[in-house]
């Protein structure tokens, strides 16, 4: 049977359930489904979301509320009895509580916490403390940690003790009596070694470990490099506070590809799924660069009316003035993506910027020149036309002239729009603002305005004392 197939009859089996309204049978059910298909259940009935989360058993609500939006996570938490929603809140691993409970405004901050046990309050308002987007916002301190003298037949004494309750057992940490970090190993290590050999005899102290203060990007960078399930994470004393793990690195990284590519687009990054963000406040996101943009625009049509006098004498120049501004666009705004995805993986950083300059004189170079000689073979083939009477004569006598105009506008144009959109991401990282608001219709604008300038300066190198 085709996972398809399976699926329709999950939600048919639901669909029954729910309309005998047995809640027995309904959280029977739930509880014996896999946590990604109660997900399945939920996308598809949004409306039961509440009751499902109710219905189940509390540490599978809470496997199931993690994975879910946070307007649907705010939905569940305000339809949910008090009694319920302090199990959920108690139950759900540190980071995951954080998440949630750091976009709420802060009153509904302050009411929930009245409902969470007093431990889990402590820890909770331990890492809101810190940063947003820091490490200290995602690690959890639910890990297992040793002595370096401890034997390989006390860890796993330690392990079978509290292991079932920690966020993850494949990598234990090795602090020393001051609750230092010293080293950690994975779980193949101790399985390996033989009961009585001590941890400090198998461990190497090469341990790789985050700042509770790093940014989650640069976190993001270290998993990658490493290819690591699971960081300790430190203070500047070294002291192990708690471990990231790789699941919230990718929801991090994620969200972080969603914001970036919003702000590609022109807009500022949205906190919510776009369906569920209310309509103000979506036009909040986008007027402010719309308003940007357009002033923009404003210089486009100054930057034209300054050159009115040389349009009224080459009409000509201005059916290819269009392309000429796409063709700067179109450059830059490639560029600038290359090299914010560039930035955002980490493979180039400021130091890189001469190098990055470079390959894009060349490439701007290299695409303006292609560019700029099909340009002024398309002109020469309908000047042809023009001479055999198939189109009308807009060129005149001059047409080689202006095929040179617009060939070497377009060369200059592309050049100047592959550095533009390649270096602005850098300024403003240089003075620490998102590379990823020098967005596609941002670099575009400039290349408009500075378009103009070049084509018809270009225009007065080839024509001057001619058409102008």
């Amino acid at each position: 049977m085709s996972v398809e197939l399976e699926q329709n009859d999950l939600l048919q089996e639901f669909e029954l359930l729910i309309a005998e309204g047995n809640r027995t049978k309904i959280s029977d059910f739930l509880n014996n489904q896999n946590i990604s298909d109660v997900v399945k259940i939920i996308e598809e009935y949004p409306e039961h979301i509440s009751d499902i989360i109710r219905d189940m058993a509390i540490h599978r609500s809470a496997s199931v509320f993690k994975m879910l939006d946070f307007a649907e996570q705010k939905n569940v938490i305000q339809n949910l009895p008090p009694i319920k929603t302090a199990a959920l809140l108690n139950e759900l691993p540190p980071d995951d509580r954080v998440d949630f409970l750091e976009d709420l405004p802060k009153k509904a901050l302050r009411d929930l916490l009245k409902l969470m046990r007093y431990d889990e309050v402590r820890v909770t308002l331990r890492m809101l403390g810190y940063p947003e987007e820091s490490v200290g916002r995602l690690m959890t301190p639910d890990y297992v940690w040793v002595h370096p003298t401890d034997t390989v037949e006390k860890v796993f004494e330690t392990i079978r003790k509290v292991g079932k309750n920690r966020e993850t057992i494949d990598v234990i940490y090795v602090v020393d009596d001051n609750g230092e970090l010293v080293d950690d190993f994975r779980i193949r290590d101790l399985i390996l070694a033989s009961p009585g050999t001590m941890v400090k005899d198998f461990t190497d102290g090469r341990v790789i470990s985050l700042n509770v203060n790093d940014d989650q990007e640069k976190a993001g960078e270290i998993f990658r490099m490493n290819n690591r399930v699971a960081l300790p994470v430190t203070d500047a004393n070294n002291i192990l506070l708690g471990i990231v793990t790789i699941d919230d690195i990718l929801w991090v990284t994620s969200e972080e590809f969603s914001e970036d590519m919003q702000k590609v687009g022109g807009m500022e990054a949205l906190d919510e799924p776009y369906l569920d963000t209310p309509f103000f406040k979506l036009i909040k996101k986008r007027v402010v660069w719309l308003i940007i943009l357009f002033l923009g625009g404003l210089l486009t049509a100054t930057a034209m009316s300054y050159f009115e006098a040389e349009l009224q004498k080459a009409t000509v120049l201005a059916i290819f003035l269009p392309l000429i501004i796409a063709s700067g666009g179109n450059s830059g705004s490639q560029a600038s993506t290359l090299v914010i995805q560039a930035m955002s993986v980490g493979d180039v950083t400021l130091a890189d910027w001469w190098r990055i300059m470079r390959r894009e004189i060349l490439s701007g170079l290299t695409l303006g020149i292609i560019l700029g000689i099909i340009a002024i073979f398309r002109v020469s083939i309908e000047h042809v036309l023009m001479t055999m009477g198939v189109v009308p004569d807009n060129y005149g006598e001059h047409w080689f002239s202006i095929a040179l105009v617009v060939g070497f506008a377009i060369i200059w144009v592309v050049l100047w729009g592959s550095l533009t959109g390649s270096m602005l991401p850098l300024i403003l990282k240089k003075f620490g603002a998102d590379p990823a608001v020098s967005s596609a219709p941002f670099v575009a604008t400039i290349v408009d305005v500075t378009g103009i300038i070049i084509y018809f300066t270009t225009a007065f190198m080839f024509l001057g004392g001619t058409l102008l």
